[in-house]
């Protein structure tokens, strides 16, 4: 009998074993079953699935955004400079300082210390003589004025009887008096009428409705650009009662009208708030 020929096995043989061996020892251990590689391809990288911890790529971390500097128009403007002020002050005998009226003058005076304050109130006016009095006695003489203030209309409201005065007519007079200051480049400022419902010798129901008539269409002067202030004196001067002077703001006449030294104080400190901060 002739003896077998015993082959010695190539070099792919044994590599083909080898990995046969190690993939039956993985699927006995539990793992996924390999897939061979063909014999002379290159070794695979592991997948995501079995990288390990430190093969995962990095994370950038978040990014502080730079600090950025508020722009120009952000920046709070300077206040305004401080200025001089030369004031005509038109009305009755609560403006008048012989009348013991016109104190708020001078609440503005000493807040505007260099600035000046004209006083050409006259006891008694109606608007429609306050009126021919700015003509003759402001326009005609007052070339450095820088505003003009007006406060009246109160001697009308009762003189409606004896003199035919009416809103329209007040009204009329007060526009025209506004529209003449304007033409100057005067700047206005107008005054509501006070609360009078205490002067019960002449004030009633019909009267109280004429000062509220009034008192709107003033108002209504700021909307229009008729004038360039409104200062409120009739809700100012009130307590409560819209048509009453406030208790405490009352004069030494008490009698529902004239309104005393705190009345003056609280009128000047309003007008200066509202109108006059930059004065100097």
């Amino acid at each position: 009998m002739a003896a077998s020929r015993f082959e010695k096995p190539s070099v792919t043989t044994l590599a083909a074993a080898t990995v046969t061996a190690v993939a039956v020892a993985f699927v006995r251990c539990g793992g996924p079953t390999p897939q061979p590689s063909p014999p002379g391809s290159p070794a695979t990288s592991p997948t995501p699935e079995t990288a390990p911890p430190s093969a995962l790529p990095e994370t950038t971390p978040p990014r502080t955004p730079p600090e950025t500097t508020p722009s120009a128009s952000a920046v709070a403007a300077p206040p305004a400079p401080k200025q001089k002020v030369v004031v005509a002050a038109l009305g009755d005998s609560l403006t008048d300082a012989k009348s013991a009226g016109g104190r708020y003058l001078e609440v503005l005076q000493k807040r505007c210390p260099e600035s000046r304050f004209d006083n050409f109130g006259k006891g008694g006016d109606m608007v429609n003589q306050i009126r021919k009095r700015f003509e003759r006695d402001v326009l005609t003489n007052g070339t450095d004025y820088t505003h003009l203030l007006v406060f009246g209309g109160v001697n009308d409201l009762y003189s409606d009887l004896t003199a035919g005065r009416t809103p329209a007519k007040i009204s009329a007079d007060l526009a025209a008096i506004y529209q003449a200051a304007h033409a100057r480049g005067w700047k206005v400022i107008a005054l509501t009428v006070a609360p009078w419902g205490g002067f019960t010798k002449y004030y009633n129901d019909k009267r109280g409705a004429a000062t509220r008539e009034l008192n709107e269409w003033i108002s209504a002067q700021l909307a229009t650009k008729k004038v360039d202030w409104v200062v409120d004196a009739y809700g100012l001067l009130s307590c409560g009662d819209p048509e009453r002077l406030c208790k405490d703001l009352s004069g030494s006449l008490k009698d529902g009208l004239h309104f005393g030294a705190p009345g003056h104080d609280k009128l000047g400190a309003a007008i200066h708030d509202q109108v006059f901060t930059n004065c100097r």
